[in-house]
């Protein structure tokens, strides 16, 4: 009877357990039958078990070495020759594992693919009232709100030392709002032991509309994703919840300021890995470690970010795309329709078509815009879309004009000499038109202009150093009054925060800034003292509405 030998079986599964814990705490899988990666893991470990207990056998490679006969100079060389059958198992299972992934793919779940994403038609102007103010429109890009950041913590030395901003900025409602905010994280391993013990100390916000950035000061976060070993975030989190299934893990604040993160819970809805939605969220309290979980009804309003909107982009393709079958989305394209997209310029190796979306502060929460484009048409946009960030909640406008990319191309060409480049712009409502409005910046980042261009006819197109100046322009160049029509008079005493003059049909206006971010405004001729204003005066203005009627310095 032949002996079997122990050593080889109980050394491979223990190393084989091994990688497989190491596996588990690195990549923090959810033990989920729909999470792929969790399959790959238990294959890889099969595998890592046979080759062990192969090698203490005696056995020097992956199957055997056969020893061929010897070459013309006389030497002997051996050959590889992988033994499939001591690894039919890892390698069953592999396919196993790829024949559920094609099985769950839109070739054959088209119908189901395109029903993931709810979206119903809805009325532009309805929804996009003017009432949805400048104060609204979130135009900064990432990049942008990055280096505001960046030199905001740089005048701070005993932070900056020891942290970094992190370069994942969050779009967030904060009172009604749009902010950007990022938390601080650890500037590595060495960074984290030094500080570990009083924690993060605070975080950034960067206003979208003033362009400008604050550094916040908090109790000290814990719990974050650039901490190291149960202190790290996401690990934290699956250990509260292993059978969950977590993506977009992001940093945000509530509406008094106290910072959390959140983690979107994936649930695939086709076949077994196919089909990915969300159905709600967990939040983490970085300085306690206290977790909550939501379903997607409960999710509280203050948080913004659930679906994030490449989530939505992706899902309104399966929904544009494939309602008419899978092959008609590949030949004949029959009211076949996707979301704006571009290719990226960071790899020249990478043609794949990346979505766009800007944002729009809207009834306290963060809703996501993008064009939609007839996969067979030229530059131009046939739709608009517009969803919830929380909700997941879509909604579809039908209103044709210049897509984005056409849009940002003739802001650019308004100020061509100076070679500033537009950020995806924003959809608002311009007394029943639809405009895009977008900010130009020079080459360094910095914020120089904001455009805005009708949608329909984008050859109409205005350029101002601020918002309410450029709408204010754009207003005039399509015969809009904007004048206020009360004739109710106030007695007001500002403090100006700053002068600026607009041109408009020949007409050189004045604008006063106060302190606290209103407007005024009156005609130049008419009210020529107002010439010796400058930033800092107090005046004591007499208005309807925001026309100045009369204007008084106050001496101070």
């Amino acid at each position: 009877m032949k002996k079997v030998k122990i050593v080889p079986y109980l050394v491979g599964a223990v190393s084989a357990l091994a990688f497989a814990a190491l596996c588990l705490y690195v990549f923090c899988p959810a033990f989920n039958v729909h999470n792929p990666v969790l399959w790959i893991i238990g294959a890889l470990t099969l595998f890592v078990f046979i080759l062990i207990e192969r090698l203490l056998k005696g056995e020097r490679d992956f199957g055997r070495v056969n020893i061929s006969k010897k070459k013309g100079n006389g030497k002997k060389y051996s050959k590889f020759k992988f033994d499939v059958k001591y690894y039919i198992a890892p390698i069953a299972l592999i396919c196993l594992i790829a024949l559920i992934g094609a099985f769950s793919s839109t070739f054959f779940n088209a119908t189901a693919y395109s029903q993931i994403l709810k979206v119903t038609e809805s009325d532009f102007t309805t929804d996009l009232s003017e009432s949805v103010g400048t104060d609204s429109i979130a135009l900064m890009d990432t990049a942008s709100a990055q280096m505001l950041g960046d030199r905001e913590i740089g005048a701070l030395s005993d932070v900056v030392s020891q942290f970094n901003v992190s370069y994942d900025y969050i779009q967030i409602d904060y009172n009604g709002k749009p902010v950007k905010v990022s938390a601080l994280e650890y500037a590595g391993f060495f960074k984290w032991m030094n500080n570990k013990n009083n924690g993060v100390k605070g975080y950034v916000t960067v206003d979208p509309v003033s362009m400008s950035a604050s550094f916040k000061e908090s109790e000290g976060m814990k719990y974050v994703p650039s901490a190291y070993f149960s202190e790290n975030a996401r690990r934290y989190i699956w250990t509260k919840y292993p059978t969950l299934m977590l993506e977009n893990l992001h940093f945000e604040i509530d509406e008094n300021g106290k910072p959390y993160y959140i983690a979107s819970i994936i649930e695939k809805t086709v076949a077994l890995f196919g089909g990915k939605t969300v159905s709600g969220c967990v939040v983490l309290d970085p300085v306690t470690g206290e977790t909550v979980k939501y379903d997607l009804k409960d999710i509280p309003q203050w948080v913004d970010v659930v679906f994030s909107g490449d989530l939505i982009c992706q899902q309104y393709n399966w929904h544009g795309m494939l309602q008419n079958g899978y092959m008609n989305s590949l030949f004949a394209k029959k009211g076949c329709k996707q979301v704006t997209t571009y290719t990226s310029d960071e790899d020249t190796f990478d043609e794949t078509p990346v979505s766009d979306f800007g944002y729009v502060a809207k009834d306290g929460d963060i809703w996501i815009y993008t064009g939609v484009t007839s996969v067979n048409g030229d530059s131009s946009n046939i739709g608009f879309l517009l969803a919830n960030e929380r909700t997941g909640e879509s909604r579809y406008y039908s209103v044709a004009g210049a897509d984005e990319k056409s849009a940002m191309a003739a802001a650019e060409g308004e100020v061509q000499e100076k070679g500033y480049q537009a950020s995806f712009p924003s959809l608002i409502n311009i007394d029943g038109n639809p405009t895009y409005i977008m900010v130009l910046k020079d080459s360094g980042g910095l914020v120089k202009l904001y455009a805005a261009v009708n949608v329909e006819q984008y050859n109409i197109v205005t350029t101002a150093a601020t918002q309410s100046e450029c709408i204010e322009k754009y207003k005039s160049i399509l015969g809009i009054e904007t004048e206020d029509v009360t004739n109710e008079t106030k007695d007001v005493t500002v403090k100006i925060d700053s002068v600026k003059y607009i041109d408009i049909d020949g007409n050189t206006y004045i604008y006063l800034i106060d302190t606290e971010n209103n407007i005024y405004k009156a005609k130049a001729s008419e009210n020529e003292k107002m010439l010796l204003l400058k930033d800092g005066d107090t005046v004591k203005l007499s208005c309807s509405g925001s026309k100045i009627v009369s204007c008084e310095k106050v001496e101070k």
